[in-house]
């Protein structure tokens, strides 16, 4: 009996490491932070041990098993450095690097995501302008998808699977892509330079914040041209849609704040101060809190959707970046 209870409680442990699991990539420690969502707790920080080249970005797989963590390389984009080939696969529970997918050269991977209809995983790789698709069962990369242009940073999904976007950072242009037929339908000019990129919940919008001026880029998903600007308080950076489809939350890094946009408006219609340097944004899946890293804090800013205020900042690694929510 005694053996049987020792064996449940074991088993219960290990599930409970990827149960509601906030995943964070620490660029300045080169680690993945695992953190207890409910309590904010660190439950470990998985190692990249890739030296002189780190990870930027992660995402978790459905059955919260695995994290795939690209290693980008040394640097930032469209900067000289040394350039990642390789994607590191972690066992959440088992809390360690358990797998590499290799490029076979290097290629700056970048933005991991999901496929949420085939389960396939995509992931953008810069340096052959494309985004690679990737058998995350198998770990095997089965293909790849012609953006068109270089820098190919960030990549975002329509729910149905059957578009992708990505953010081309340098040409301040957004890729449109047939993810079934695997092919670039066209090329939408936005702005002088454009970084991160989300959909809104219906898939009609999609949102790139110009770098170079206070404004987020709406672009209307059907014309494939920009629909509007939104007036930022300061340059915007990663943005994501509440689930209702009502609100946008965008970064504002100069600020050290989120501002909310109403999508009925187009406007903003508040701000929320946070920590240092805020970058990229996700939300929970019950719609009741979105996590921000913040990058020069090195910390994690859950915010209350409901009260819209910072409930807690939880601490994470040097230079907190990409986010993923593991069930």
């Amino acid at each position: 009996m005694i053996k049987t209870n020792l064996l449940l409680w074991i088993v219960l442990a290990a599930s409970s490491a990827s149960a509601q699991t906030l995943l964070v990539v620490n660029q300045g420690d080169s680690t993945t932070s695992l953190i207890d969502a409910a309590t904010g707790k660190l439950l470990a920080a998985v190692p990249d041990n890739t030296p002189g080249v780190h990870g930027h970005e992660v995402a978790a797989s459905a059955d919260g098993h695995f994290a795939f963590v690209p290693v980008y390389g040394s640097t930032g984009v469209g900067k000289p450095g040394i350039d990642g080939h390789e994607m590191l696969v972690i066992d959440i529970a088992a809390r360690k690097v358990v797998g590499h997918v290799d490029f076979g050269h290097g290629v700056r991977p970048h933005m991991p995501l999901f496929d949420p209809v085939s389960g396939m995983l995509y992931v953008t790789t810069e340096l052959d302008s494309s985004v690679t698709i990737i058998d995350p069962k198998k770990w095997k990369i089965v293909g790849a998808i012609p953006t068109g242009q270089r820098e190919s940073h960030m990549l975002a999904i329509s729910h149905d699977g059957s578009r992708g976007y990505t953010a081309n950072v340098g040409p301040g242009t957004v890729s449109v892509l047939d993810m079934k037929m695997r092919t670039a339908l066209g090329v939408i000019p936005v702005a002088g330079s454009v970084q991160r990129i989300s959909i809104s919940a219906d898939d009609k919008l999609v949102f790139t914040s110009d770098v170079s001026k206070p404004q987020l880029a709406v672009i209307d998903a059907v014309t494939r041209k920009v629909k509007t600007w939104v007036p930022l308080p300061s340059q915007g950076y990663g943005t994501a849609p509440t689930p209702d489809g009502r609100w946008l939350l965008v970064c504002i890094p100069a600020k050290n704040q989120v501002a909310v946009v109403d999508l009925k408006t187009m406007q903003v219609a508040r701000t929320i101060d946070v920590g240092k340097n805020p970058q990229e944004i996700v939300i929970r899946p019950d719609a009741r809190v979105a996590y921000v890293s913040c990058e020069d804090s090195n910390q994690v800013a859950a915010i209350d959707l409901a009260q819209w205020k910072v409930e807690k900042l939880i601490a994470a690694g040097s230079r907190a970046d990409g986010l993923a929510w593991a069930k």
